[in-house]
C-alpha cells in the first residue's frame, strides 16, 4: 500500500503527461484542442487511475472525444509509463466530468434565487411597518414605565 502522498504525486504526473500527450503527440482528430483534463485520482496501490475530462462542444463532440480517449489509451499509458518509471503503470480510466453540467444548474438554481429576490424586493417597496418604525423600547422612556406601573 502506497502512502496518499505518492499517490497524490503520481495523479499530477499522469495529469500533466496525459494533457501534454494529448495536445502534442495524438494525432486523433477526435481529440482536437477541445478536451480539457480536469482531474486525476489514483487507487491506493497505483495500479489504477481515473482521469476526468471535459469536452467543449455539444453531445456529438464530446462521444467522438471518449471513443478518441479510449484508442488512444495505450499511448497515453506507455508516456506515463515512461514518465512515471514506477514498476507498474497503472491502467488508464477515462470518465467525462459533470462539472460543466454541476456548474449550469448552480448558475440556473441562483438565477432562479436572484428572480425571487427582485419579486420580494418589487413587493416590499411600498410596504410600511406594522407597527412604529422602532418597535423597541429605548433606556429613559419615563412614560412607558409610568403607564406600566399605573395598570
Amino acid at each position: 500500500m502506497a502512502d496518499n502522498a505518492r499517490a497524490k504525486k503520481l495523479a499530477d504526473l499522469i495529469r500533466e503527461v496525459v494533457a501534454q500527450k494529448l495536445q502534442r503527440g495524438v494525432k486523433d482528430p477526435r481529440l482536437g484542442t477541445h478536451v480539457t483534463i480536469t482531474d486525476t485520482r489514483v487507487t491506493g496501490d497505483l495500479r489504477e487511475a481515473t482521469v476526468f475530462y471535459t469536452v467543449y462542444g455539444d453531445d456529438e463532440d464530446r462521444a467522438s472525444a471518449a471513443a478518441g480517449l479510449e484508442s488512444a489509451k495505450g499511448v497515453l499509458r506507455s508516456a506515463v509509463g515512461a514518465a512515471a518509471g514506477t514498476k507498474f503503470t497503472p491502467t488508464l480510466t477515462f470518465v467525462a466530468d459533470a462539472l460543466p453540467e454541476n456548474a449550469q444548474t448552480i448558475e440556473d438554481l441562483l438565477d432562479r434565487a436572484r428572480a425571487s429576490d427582485a419579486q420580494v424586493r418589487a413587493a416590499s417597496s411600498g410596504a410600511a411597518y406594522a407597527g412604529e418604525a422602532d418597535p423597541y423600547r429605548k433606556p429613559g422612556s419615563d412614560e412607558d414605565d409610568e403607564d406600566a406601573a399605573a395598570e
